[in-house]
């Protein structure tokens, strides 16, 4: 069976770019009493999993203040997102957000759908709405953990976020023959199972399209973290690549306003 949620990972970079924590990942996890972390930090009480996380990628990001939508530069504003997404944007570089995701993977995607929605929820201006931090990150609703619900086919919605990211990479055409043997050979040098290269390789060479992207959703929830992850695959002031994500969102049935707030939790971040 695929690990889905390391395959995800991949796919954002996170297994490259975040150490992982001597404390497991999971949102409610503490950390051991008297633990001390790498570099003689003690931890803070009932924190673990996605707080030590992004404590970590906010260290690792040249740290800061975290409040506002300026402070996001220290947490978001790391080291350029890597892993197979990046090989599938190839000289279009990871859009902005981009780096915060990588830090953190499917938890801080989480992180940034839920704030949304709760910027959307509150009514709030979506240019000058709050943007996710790592206090967010640690306090996510389980809902928005991409691994809370399978897809409404039934498999991992892991797997699901992956398609959409390819679907919405190839938005622009730009991944030709040449390009997916290129890849390709990337990502048989990874070290994945045979099973996950097949579906890796299976989704490159398949067409995907807004309809199945769409299709996967059981959720508003869902429905935001297929949106978020596409809106890291395309640049929006590309016409093509517009017009997929307008088309993605109606087929998403995400509430216009709501997609602006997903759209700030990206724009609002600083070039990686």
């Amino acid at each position: 069976m695929i690990d889905a949620k390391s395959l995800l990972d991949r796919f954002l970079g996170s297994s490259q770019g975040a150490a992982p924590s001597p404390w497991g990942t999971n949102p409610g996890q503490a950390q051991p009493q008297g633990t001390v972390q790498p570099g003689g930090q003690p931890p803070a009480q009932g924190m673990g999993g996605l707080a030590d996380m992004a404590r970590q990628a906010l260290q690792r990001a040249g740290g800061g203040s975290m409040g506002g939508g300026s402070g996001m530069g220290g947490f978001a504003g790391g080291a350029a997102a890597g892993g197979i997404l990046g090989l599938l944007l190839g000289g279009k570089g990871m859009r902005r957000g981009g780096g915060l995701i990588s830090h953190g993977g499917a938890a801080v995607l989480g992180a940034l759908a839920h704030r949304a929605w709760q910027n959307w929820q509150a009514g709030q201006a979506a240019a000058t709405a709050p943007v996710a931090t790592p206090q967010d990150a640690a306090a996510v609703d389980p809902r928005f953990l991409p691994g809370a619900n399978p897809a409404a086919g039934g498999e991992a919605f892991e797997l699901a976020l992956i398609r959409a990211m390819i679907g919405a990479a190839r938005a622009d055409g730009h991944i030709d023959a040449e390009e997916r043997a290129r890849i390709f050979a990337q990502v048989d040098k990874t070290g994945m199972d045979a099973e996950a290269k097949a579906f890796v390789f299976d989704a490159l060479d398949s067409p995907i399209g807004v309809s199945e992207v769409a299709a996967a959703a059981q959720t508003q929830e869902q429905a935001s973290e297929l949106y978020l992850v596409s809106r890291l695959a395309v640049d929006p002031d590309h016409p093509a690549e517009r017009a997929y994500l307008q088309a993605l969102a109606h087929r998403l049935k995400l509430p216009d306003g709501l997609v602006a707030h997903l759209d700030r939790q990206i724009d609002a971040a600083p070039a990686s």
